[in-house]
């Protein structure tokens, strides 16, 4: 073996120390528990699982299941109600946030499909007061709004919008104006719950009354959910599953922020409903296909979700967990968990 062929191999051999480093140094920084929870081995049953997230610091988890010829599956490990010990209720209703933003697309694509709303016109024309007060008004379309492609800056990022809490009598979309643009519309992709909100009222100033009765009177009603509100003004608390946040002693069940409350299996019914195809007609699907996707997760504090379908084992899953953090390793502990209940049901196939 000569000389050029000896060089590459050692090359070769300090890449893997140096890689082999990298990696040990990495994992230095990754929390053990998010570690932990990738390689337990697979619990056999999905309350075993959800029973197991019990450990990662959550007070309380709620799963709903719906395999396809198979009646629904509700599980749900904790607690309800922390202080007052009572245990966690697999129908309790709860709030889920941005998963609601897969509703008001919905909304768009049906107005969308009647002519009572063009996705290319622009925020402008639907609120010229906003132009100087949103950079591009008159040149973000209610498309790119769907899409998160108008960099619009989102409200929630505000520390004035987290001094504020609940906000009482301040309109949220205060904390996104006169700000620049986070880019050129349509240029790139940029999550923003200003969007949703400026849909919200885009709906609303077109069908000339609330969003939450355009859901019941177009989604609700139709796949005959009665658990599904618009606010807390709208249930009985105590029906509403508490909602904490590490470090701090608070039940943030009782702050109103006005977002959508459900039960796990109304949120999975109407996913169901939404990807099969029974919701939306063809003309509609072809729409939403284009504009929106067709899973999402909802985080707020106290409160976190993912309302998922997996079209290869047919099955919905909706998972519930009333715990966040400040850091994000809960919504990291969310998405793992899920992954595992996914597997459980595949490895069931």
């Amino acid at each position: 073996m000569n000389k050029s062929t000896r060089k590459p191999t050692k090359v070769k051999q300090i890449f893997r120390i140096i890689l082999f480093t990298g990696t040990l140094i990495s994992l230095w920084f990754v929390p053990w528990v998010l570690v932990k929870a990738w390689i337990l081995p697979l619990p056999n049953t999905i309350q075993e699982q959800v029973d197991e997230s019990l450990s990662y610091g959550f007070d309380g988890v709620i799963v709903y299941v719906d395999e396809g010829g198979k009646s629904p599956a509700f599980y749900a490990a904790g607690y309800h109600n922390r202080d007052l010990k009572i245990p966690a209720n697999p129908k309790a209703l709860f709030k889920i946030a941005s998963i609601s933003k897969l509703y008001v697309a919905v909304a768009i694509t049906k107005l969308a499909n009647e002519n009572r709303i063009y996705l290319d016109n622009t925020l402008s024309e639907y609120f010229p007061e906003l132009i100087g007060r949103i950079e591009n008004a008159d040149k973000i379309t209610l498309r790119m709004m769907v899409q998160h492609r108008s960099g619009i800056p989102n409200f929630t990022d505000s520390a004035a919008f987290w001094k504020n809490q609940p906000n009482k009598n301040i309109d949220v979309l205060e904390y996104a104006l006169d700000l620049p643009a986070n880019f050129e519309p349509n240029k790139d992709y940029g999550y923003s719950n200003t969007n949703y909100l400026l849909l919200s009222r885009i709906l609303e100033k077109v069908v000339g009354y609330s969003r939450q009765q355009y859901f019941e009177e177009e989604i609700l009603i139709p796949l005959g959910l009665k658990n599904t509100f618009g606010s807390l003004d709208d249930v009985n608390i105590e029906d509403v599953m508490s909602g904490y946040y590490v470090g701090i002693e608070k039940d943030f069940k009782n702050e109103n922020q006005g977002m959508m409350i459900a039960t796990a299996e109304d949120v999975g019914i109407f996913l169901r409903a939404l990807n099969n195809g029974t919701l939306l007609n063809k003309k509609e699907m072809e729409i939403y296909t284009s504009l929106y996707e067709f899973n999402h997760g909802g985080l707020a504090p106290g409160y976190q979700s993912m309302a998922e379908y997996h079209k290869d084992i047919d099955a919905v899953v909706i998972q519930f967990m009333n715990t966040t953090d400040f850091n994000g390793y809960q919504w990291n502990l969310l998405q793992i968990t899920h992954s595992r209940v996914v597997k459980i049901l595949r490895k069931s196939k």
